[in-house]
């Protein structure tokens, strides 16, 4: 029987990045369009990526471009195991074509304790599914393609919708910098480029913000701007 771990390959890391936390590398399985586009966004916002494959040819392609990639089928409990996913915080099932395939590495991954599993579905029956399994995050790509999960993966933003021209609407916890006095004089929008249109308090509905708002600790806010400003801005949360 074949080794269903056959090939592990490592990119070599800036020294800065030799010290990334757990909750800071994901493992993403299978390099399709989506999970490609998905690991490619999660390198580039600085995360370690473990990027797994049962094609090797898929695996080769993504390679030089990932933090760490295997050639492996992770529908085997024991591969999992041995690639470490078990001590990972993220990890994200973007197989699409095999349902099956699916459903095992993402009940492998609940057996292995990972505290946050993302996985595709092709359909509102598979993600149903899933969703029943137990996954804790089930996404459809008609809706949700790979750049918009790897923001919500990093686990700064709720919600995140980028348009054609480099603009974003985004929906985060409310950094420190925004609350404590009236929109129109905390010099948000100066500051950091950003324009705070929707604010939700616990138990409350959502409702549109003005310059005399005064946002407060633990509030959700909508935020717009360019999608660059609004990544940085959410990353203050």
């Amino acid at each position: 029987m074949a080794n269903p771990l056959r090939v592990l390959r490592r990119r070599k890391r800036p020294a800065a990045r030799l010290h990334r936390t757990r909750d800071q590398r994901v493992a993403v399985i299978g390099l399709g369009r989506f999970g490609s586009s998905l690991a490619s966004e999660l390198m580039r916002r600085d995360w370690d990526v473990l990027g797994i494959d049962t094609d090797a040819r898929l695996v080769q392609k993504h390679s030089d471009a990932l933090t760490h990639s295997a050639v492996a089928d992770c529908t085997d409990p024991e591969v999992l195991h041995q690639l470490g996913v078990h001590d990972f915080t993220s990890a994200v099932v973007g197989i699409g074509t095999d349902m099956e395939a699916s459903i095992l590495v993402g009940s492998n991954l609940l057996d292995a304790g990972v505290p946050n599993i993302w996985a595709k579905a092709v359909s509102r029956q598979h993600g149903q599914i899933l969703e029943r399994l137990g996954i804790h995050h089930v996404v459809l790509p008609e809706h949700d393609m790979g750049e918009r999960v790897a923001h919500l993966v990093t686990g700064r933003m709720l919600d995140f919708i980028e348009f054609d021209d480099d603009y974003a609407l985004v929906k985060t916890v409310a950094p420190q910098v925004a609350t404590g006095v009236p929109l129109g004089r905390s010099q948000v929008r100066t500051t950091y480029g950003v324009t705070v249109v929707g604010i939700k308090r616990p138990g409350e509905d959502f409702t549109y913000a003005t310059a005399d708002t005064v946002v407060q600790a633990g509030d959700v806010i909508v935020v717009t701007g360019k999608t660059r400003a609004v990544e940085t801005f959410a990353n203050l949360s």
